[in-house]
């Protein structure tokens, strides 16, 4: 195969996956590891990928954001670990905040606890815990953002901040250790980091292909929360960078 076929081939996997290893580009391709790292350097510098420790990543201008369609769509599996995962440290009397999105839509979903209360900016996760005997459930006033079917805006950020909450599961775009938790809308953010000052506990939830990424809008440093929720598929290099640095990854 010939070095543009090679990278060709390389920028058709990174459009399917979004993230590649250079361990998995050296199996498939047959190459050694320092001509994928030589490859990936050079698409780089044509602007074309993002190199991170051990791979690349799709290159997404900051202020990119997929539809919840598109999101509902994406590491579905990946996204129900999480969702039992994090549904796991709800315990009965608990209250808490639920961020919008897929994947604390999933969480909604796998609530055992009893007698939660539940504050959310969700229309789905409202009618999705409608369901549930065991939880009761406060929503938001506020804008719906066709987008991700979200409710923000200063209306959604006061009805926050006249409660407290036991804890709160926040969904990312982003995460990396320099930039913290990052997402595209300026909005969003704002109701984020709200939420996050609410709450008592601080849970970022985010599948392994957000960890490198970076979105417009920081709403959290990693020194301000208590752990990362994520599922088994993150790389155990991106792992080490968080546990090095006293964060708490929750993957298993």
């Amino acid at each position: 195969m010939f070095v543009e076929e090679r990278k060709a081939k390389i920028l058709q996997i990174l459009n399917t996956t979004q993230r590649i290893q250079v361990n998995d580009l050296t199996e498939s391709l047959q190459v050694s590891e320092s001509t994928i790292r030589r490859d990936l350097q050079d698409l780089e510098l044509a602007g074309l990928l993002k190199r991170t420790h051990g791979g690349a990543v799709k290159l997404e201008p900051t202020s990119f954001e997929p539809t919840m369609d598109e999101k509902e769509l994406t590491n579905i599996e990946e996204k129900i670990d999480i969702g039992k995962r994090a549904a796991s440290l709800i315990t009965d009397n608990d209250t808490i905040i639920l961020d919008a999105g897929t994947t604390t839509l999933q969480i909604a979903k796998f609530i055992k606890a009893k007698k939660v209360t539940v504050l959310t900016n969700s229309i789905l996760i409202a009618l999705e815990l409608s369901q549930n005997k065991d939880v009761s459930v406060v929503v938001t006033g506020g804008h719906v953002r066709k987008e991700t079917v979200s409710i923000v805006g200063p209306l959604t950020d006061k009805i926050i901040q006249s409660f407290r909450v036991d804890k709160v599961f926040v969904g990312a775009n982003g995460i990396t250790p320099q930039d913290g938790c990052t997402t595209p809308n300026m909005d969003e953010a704002h109701t984020k980091r709200i939420m996050i000052k609410s709450a008592k506990e601080i849970y970022i939830v985010a599948d392994h292909s957000k960890f490198g990424n970076v979105s417009f809008a920081r709403f959290a440093k990693l020194e301000e929360i208590d752990g990362i929720i994520t599922d088994g598929n993150i790389d155990k290099n991106v792992l080490e960078k968080y546990t090095a640095n006293h964060i708490q990854v929750i993957y298993r």
